[in-house]
């Protein structure tokens, strides 16, 4: 029982901590969202499959792509 409730415990912080960074950053932004634009996983230096961010480029396109 004391384990389940460390559990719970623990997965509630977790929760609250993530809600604090969204709740604490403005509009809920985050820098860097593209996940192609990790070095893990883009090796090659490729553009964001999603915006067309380049590597060296700071800011997402998101906001100017048109759908």
């Amino acid at each position: 029982m004391k384990f389940l409730l460390l559990t719970i415990g623990l997965l509630a912080l977790a929760f609250a901590g993530i809600a604090i960074k969204i709740w604490s950053k403005k509009d809920g932004k985050f820098a860097g969202t593209c996940a192609s634009q990790s070095p893990f996983l883009n090796k090659e230096g490729e553009a964001c499959g999603y915006c067309g961010k380049l590597p060296t480029e700071q800011d997402c396109k998101k906001d100017s792509v048109t759908q």
